[in-house]
């Protein structure tokens, strides 16, 4: 279940999308270079989809997926145990006084857009796609 971090009705603020591309940026291509030191990590290879910073700055919670889909759990444990190594890597190329938390949670993107394309292949949902906005919807 998603949970929304920001007030009602505000997203995160440039300064928060702005870090956080870097952040990917530096994370995918350290994992990508094969920096990170991991028999686990090297067998992977990963998709950083977004890193989502607290408003202060001081998390960053990295959603990761492996290619192929297979072996989240093995892949989470890896990143977690390297967390002090690649805070360190990704620190390299950015000029924030301190280097954020990290934090690593399996992305689900593809899954739902996945489970999105079934709900709408659905022959019930073509029907009501299907009908004319002003036919009043029919009863069984």
């Amino acid at each position: 279940m998603a949970t929304n971090r920001f007030p009602q009705g505000q997203g995160p603020s440039q300064r928060q999308l702005r870090v956080g591309e870097l952040i990917r940026r530096n994370l995918s291509e350290a994992l990508l270079h094969g920096e990170v030191h991991d028999d686990v990590l090297a067998g992977f290879s990963v998709t950083v989809g977004e890193v989502r910073l607290s408003p202060d700055l001081r998390v960053a919670t990295a959603y990761v997926s492996p290619l192929g889909g297979q072996g989240g759990e093995a892949l989470l444990k890896a990143l977690k145990r390297k967390t002090g190594e690649i805070r360190h890597l990704i620190s390299r190329g950015m000029t924030l006084r301190a280097t954020p938390e990290l934090r690593f949670v399996l992305d689900q993107t593809f899954d739902r857009l996945d489970q999105t394309r079934r709900m709408f292949a659905d022959e019930t949902v073509q029907r009501d796609i299907a009908k004319p906005d002003d036919e009043p919807p029919q009863t069984e």
